[in-house]
């Protein structure tokens, strides 16, 4: 009897792990619970990645803040100033400012996590953790970022209203943390999918910096969307289609009360989010079993 107890409390002992490590995964398989357990991990990440990034400049994290108004300005001077694109009441470094703000942290979401597997290579093949932790700790690095970006432009926003501007956010605005996670969930997803391609096709790294460089001008990020429809009707739907340009549009409309608004456009947008995330995280799973066998 003694013996039967003892070999119970062995299983029940051995049934009680911490952590389980498998071979065998769901493809699309999220585990809050273990990156919960990993928390300090993933924070001592976004502090790496914060610190990091500017330690050795002059400027540091000033360029956060150049980098938005720098953009501004040239997208003033070139498209409003000598295209004369028209961008109605607003102000055009305000309205190009909103339009880059929001612009940025997706291209920060999307940039930071599509070289994941081969810049953390080294660390991914000699300790376990959950891998999703590091397309995550750069969507967060890239919130931060994004935090003191949208600081700015609430600055600049709330001067220009001091000396009569007449605008004001509108009832949409409390839409804005559903407009954030829509961003997060684009660029984490596509970023994804281009770390886990790069692993066999390396060339991709370069086509990354070569599409976003366009994408932002097929984004009405430099221009309303209104301008589209008027001067090229029937290229308009390759821009109207385009789910970071019901982002963009959004997002002003939202704070400047300026621009194209559809209920259909922002369904159409988050469910579209979601299915890019989620096939992104299925390509990233299953690279995840052998990537380092290619990388």
């Amino acid at each position: 009897m003694s013996n039967v107890k003892e070999l119970g409390l062995v299983e029940k002992e051995n049934n009680d792990w911490l952590y389980e490590i498998s071979p065998k995964r769901s493809l699309i398989d999220l585990n809050f619970k273990e990156i919960w357990n990993y928390r300090d991990l993933l924070i001592l990440f976004v502090k790496r990645n914060i610190i990091t990034v500017y330690k050795q400049t002059i400027l540091g994290p000033l360029w956060y803040l150049i980098q938005p108004l720098f953009t501004a300005l040239t997208f003033t001077l070139v498209f409003n100033n000598i295209a004369n694109i028209p961008t109605g009441a607003i102000p055009p470094f305000l309205f190009n400012l909103t339009g880059i703000t929001a612009w940025n942290y997706f291209n920060q979401c999307f940039t930071g996590t599509s070289n994941t597997f081969r810049s953390n290579a080294g660390i991914f093949g000699k300790v376990y953790f959950p891998r999703v932790i590091m397309p995550l700790s750069s969507v967060i690095t890239s919130l931060f970022k994004f935090g003191i970006q949208l600081g700015i432009l609430i600055v600049i926003y709330v001067y220009l209203v001091f000396n009569g501007l007449e605008i004001s956010p509108n009832s949409n605005l409390i839409l804005f943390p559903i407009y954030v996670l829509m961003m997060a969930l684009l660029g984490l997803g596509l970023g994804m999918t281009i770390s886990a391609l790069t692993t066999k096709y390396r060339d991709l790294n370069v086509l990354v910096g070569f599409a976003t460089s366009l994408l932002v001008y097929f984004s009405a990020v430099p221009y309303p969307l209104s301008e589209v429809s008027k001067k090229m009707p029937d290229w308009a739907w390759l821009v109207k289609y385009n789910p970071l340009t019901q982002i963009i549009e959004g997002f002003r409309y939202m704070i400047l009360d300026t621009g194209i608004f559809s209920w259909q456009g922002f369904i159409y947008t988050f469910i579209l989010s979601i299915f890019i995330f989620l096939l992104g995280l299925l390509i990233f799973n299953r690279t995840e079993k052998n990537f380092i066998d290619t990388v």
